[in-house]
């Protein structure tokens, strides 16, 4: 599995647009083929923190993500909602091995 973190700071003007936009992305997201989870997240003592939860079935699928319709209408609708730009960083399963969690 190819798991990759985000990190986002959303302005506090920002923060219900941002969830609806969000929510559409994940949820077009987890029907790609590729993605075997797709979590959104939002930080209960920070409303305007937020983590997306990206679980993809090989190293290719991210990138055939960012080629999907949902993926560049929700760049294009949230690019300038961040406090902060957004920080990835991504894992490998240890436990469960294989698994996609």
């Amino acid at each position: 599995m190819h798991i990759l973190i985000v990190q986002a700071r959303v302005k506090a003007e920002f923060i219900d647009a941002f969830k609806q936009a969000t929510a559409i992305n994940a949820s077009n997201s987890a029907k790609e083929p590729g993605v075997a989870r797709f979590d959104f997240l939002q930080q209960q003592d920070d409303p305007a923190k937020f983590v997306l939860y990206e679980v993809y079935r090989d190293a290719a699928a991210p990138a055939k993500h960012k080629q999907t319709a949902h993926y560049n209408a929700w760049v294009e609708k949230v690019s300038h909602m961040f406090e902060e730009p957004r920080t990835r960083a991504v894992y490998t399963n240890v436990f469960p091995a294989g698994e996609a969690g």
